[in-house]
């Protein structure tokens, strides 16, 4: 058995950390959560996010096996079927994206044959389901509260924990979306902290306050020695009390309506109309103004 050797890559305009992990004996290696770029002014996407992940890839010689989602962002479009189409690595999701594809359907009043069951991708992983990555041991766990269908990479001793836990001078993250519950993001994190001390975490966000460098690692044990929601053991009422108070006082995310309906179809833009062209819709008024 391996650990991993972890490359991070920071997408600044969405303060999203994508990853390329490989096994270093089999050289053997996954995708977690790659950005296809959306220039929202423009209406542009463009791949130079995923081309920097696959120029490394290329040099490094990673033989690129899985393209891994932990959830259906709300911040930044997947790009994962562009990879797939450069390497032809499986993408991956958990299986609950279903719940997340059938909410989020309804939201933008999709068509009757719009797909809830997962097919837009190559494989769907429930709670407990473990691979491997070359010798890397990869075990799935459920992390929902962020949202209905988060999931955690735990590979060797590396836990991509998506967007559950920040850095720990930012705490955790958000659980107000649609399907999201500070209850179930409480039991999520206890998950997480039960993991060996010494497991390396790696972060979906960072947002550098205070204007530091933007990081993206800490231990389980850092995170329960200093992260700002976590230190002291608070009980669920005490988690529960600040984090809802925190999230009542967010805007939504800037790329949220846009984000949902090109990632519940996996990453892919909506299908082309008559004139050759995919255009996204808005629902409006459905969510208040903050």
């Amino acid at each position: 058995m391996s650990n991993p050797v972890v490359k991070s890559f920071w997408d600044e305009p969405t303060g999203s950390w994508q990853y390329v992990f490989h096994d270093p004996d089999t050289m053997k290696g996954a995708v977690v959560d790659p950005v296809l770029d959306f220039d929202p002014l423009a209406g542009a996407t463009s791949t130079a996010n995923a081309q920097r992940l696959l120029d490394y890839i290329n040099a490094t010689g990673i033989e690129l096996v899985w393209i891994l989602d932990t959830h259906p962002h709300a911040d930044h479009f997947s790009a994962g079927p562009w990879l797939k189409s450069q390497t032809g690595a499986t993408t991956a999701i958990g299986a609950k994206v279903t719940a997340v594809q059938e909410l989020w359907k309804e939201i933008y009043n999709l068509p009757d044959d719009f797909a809830t069951d997962g097919s837009q991708w190559d494989h769907l992983f429930s709670d407990g389901d473990g691979f491997m990555v070359g010798n890397v041991p990869v075990k799935v766990m459920f992390s929902p509260g962020h949202t209905l269908a988060s999931i955690t990479y735990v590979a060797g001793d590396a836990a991509f924990v998506h967007d559950t836990l920040m850095m720990p001078d930012s705490g955790t993250s958000r659980a107000d979306f649609p399907g999201g519950s500070s209850k179930a993001l409480y039991h999520s994190l206890q998950a997480i902290l039960a993991l060996p001390d010494e497991t390396r975490v790696f972060v979906g966000h960072d947002y550098a306050p205070d204007g530091r460098d933007a990081q993206c690692e800490a231990t389980v044990a850092q995170h329960k020695e200093s992260n700002i929601h976590l230190k002291g053991a608070p009980t669920e009422a005490e988690y529960r009390a600040v984090r809802d108070k925190r999230d009542a006082s967010l805007p939504l995310p800037r790329l949220m309506l846009a984000a949902l309906q090109v990632n519940i179809r996996g990453g892919r833009l909506p299908e082309a109309e008559e004139n050759g062209r995919s255009y996204l819709k808005l629902p409006l008024n459905y969510f208040e103004s903050r």
